[in-house]
């Protein structure tokens, strides 16, 4: 049985009744976490899909994408499935591709690699930022940029402040991933901690709490740290959803636990 889309867009507190609207992620960071278990790629999908989605009022939203994990390939054969075609949306412009899969910073010039990604990136922000549109950048695999950096945790930081601050300058949204389970030891564990402090919205996949279902494949939790309340204090809100995928994409999306 299909179920509406707008469950997983409701569940990221994208769903306000306008399905055209991006404003509550405007300008914020999103971290999306997962594990060997629960893989989160299908949440990334989902959001190439949404900001590249031809119903947006004159196109106007424009994803910078930065790929460590999978080539372009990989993405426009999986959004193909979805009905969204990245060959078509990178030369409309409105897909910005950087393809970093071999990218190896050398031990005597791990920073001078960092700011170089950084640079390549603030000038395609630069270079669309008068068209007056949203702007998305995509990391879609944050621990593999600390592999590049030959596991520099202080490097990989400072180019998310740099990235960070284009949020601010640019009302740039930021969506990443980490993979939780890679960091077990508590000497190694700064960088997803960190993450989490940088993040205003936490999208955590991982295994249902009860094991193993037939039709459900793990549970996606979402932490919006939303608005302040005048006191200085974060708004919290934490959903619970089940989720199916099938053939990389979603099949069907439904409302499990709240809290």
């Amino acid at each position: 049985m299909d179920r509406p889309a707008s469950f997983l867009d409701e569940a990221l507190s994208l769903d306000d009744g306008d399905s055209n609207n991006l404003q509550p992620w405007i300008g914020r960071v999103v971290l999306v976490e997962d594990c060997v278990e629960t893989n989160g790629a299908f949440v990334l999908h989902h959001l190439i899909k949404r900001f590249l989605s031809p119903n947006l009022s004159s196109s106007d939203s424009i994803v910078i994408f930065v790929a460590f994990a999978q080539p372009f390939s990989h993405y426009d054969r999986i959004l193909r499935k979805m009905g969204c075609n990245l060959v078509v949306q990178r030369e409309n412009k409105r897909l910005i591709f950087f393809d970093m899969l071999m990218l190896e910073c050398p031990d005597d010039g791990v920073e001078d690699g960092i700011i170089a990604l950084y640079g390549n990136i603030q000038k395609a922000v630069e270079a669309v930022s008068s068209l007056n549109k949203n702007i998305t950048i995509m990391i879609d695999d944050i621990s593999l940029l600390e592999v590049a950096a030959n596991g520099s945790t202080k490097d990989v930081l400072d180019f998310m402040h740099y990235c960070h601050t284009l949020t601010t300058q640019f009302a740039c949204t930021i969506i990443t991933v980490i993979h939780e389970d890679i960091y077990s030891s508590a000497d190694h564990f700064t960088l997803p901690l960190q993450m989490e402090h940088l993040a205003d919205i936490k999208i955590k996949a991982e295994p249902l709490v009860t094991g193993l279902a037939a039709d459900v494949h793990g549970q996606l939790t979402i932490l919006n740290k939303g608005s302040s309340d005048g006191l200085g204090r974060w708004k919290s809100k934490i959903r619970n959803f089940h989720y199916r995928v099938k053939e990389n994409s979603v099949e069907y999306f439904y409302p499990g636990g709240r809290t």
